[in-house]
């Protein structure tokens, strides 16, 4: 159970590649990542969702990268989704079914959960533009177009 709970905790560890891509300097972890996603979930989630659901999808949904690292879209993403369920497999069994209704977007905590993965790519990628001089104008504009992002983006640019 100890080794379990350390690779858990290897996702500290791993940066967000798009990030390193872009030349963020101290770029975040996915393991910040997903605690970004889940304090957005904790504000916006609906009142018709299940909250523990969404948290649980928003902790458990990059668990994967883990052992196959986080793949940006500009990566060869043809074994994504199967490299995925077999390391989720691996290192978490007991939260495939939380993993796989994320990855099939089979519920709307799922699809809420989607739309918070995208929201909070847009919002770090606001603040590493008031931390640095890059460009990351086009993490801005893919969460936008995430209708009920779009929203709140351009609220955060006031």
């Amino acid at each position: 159970m100890r080794d379990d709970l350390i690779d858990y905790l290897r996702l500290k560890d791993v940066k967000r590649q798009g990030w390193v891509n872009s030349g963020v300097p101290e770029p975040e972890s996915v393991a910040a990542h997903s605690w970004g996603m889940a304090v957005l979930a904790l504000r916006l989630c609906p009142s018709e969702l299940d909250l523990l659901r969404v948290l649980k999808l928003c902790l458990v949904h990059d668990l994967p990268e883990v052992i196959v690292g986080d793949l940006t879209p500009h990566d060869d993403t043809s074994t994504k989704a199967q490299d995925e369920h077999e390391a989720m497999k691996q290192l978490a069994p007991q939260w495939l079914d939380i993993f796989d209704e994320y990855e099939q977007q089979i519920t709307e905590e799922a699809r809420f959960v989607k739309r918070l993965d995208k929201l909070d790519m847009g919002l770090q990628a606001q603040l590493y533009m008031e931390q640095t001089n890059l460009d990351l104008e086009e993490f801005v504009e893919s969460a936008k177009s995430i209708k009920s992002n779009a929203t709140i983006l351009s609220f955060s640019e006031d």
